[in-house]
């Protein structure tokens, strides 16, 4: 069993290399197509602009439980 101050330093980190990872795909410009998936609502006429990221928002649901799941297993 693992000490509880070591597996939360674990766990920062992994989530601080997630976040640089994300980061970097966002600014390469490979994340360019989330938000703009198939069920995504977006209204714009004018100057008015309404976004509803549905599909996107899904998916970044059913990811980050299998995460979530993936971690409680490993720790």
């Amino acid at each position: 069993m693992m000490n509880p101050s070591r597996s939360t330093g674990l766990l920062l980190i992994a989530l601080g290399l997630t976040a640089v990872v994300v980061g970097l795909l966002v600014w390469s410009g490979a994340l360019s197509w989330f938000g703009r998936l198939p069920g995504d609502i977006r209204y714009e006429r004018g100057s008015t602009r309404v976004y509803f990221p549905l599909t996107s928002m899904l998916l970044v649901s059913v990811v980050l439980s299998l995460l979530v799941n993936l971690l409680r297993r490993l720790f």
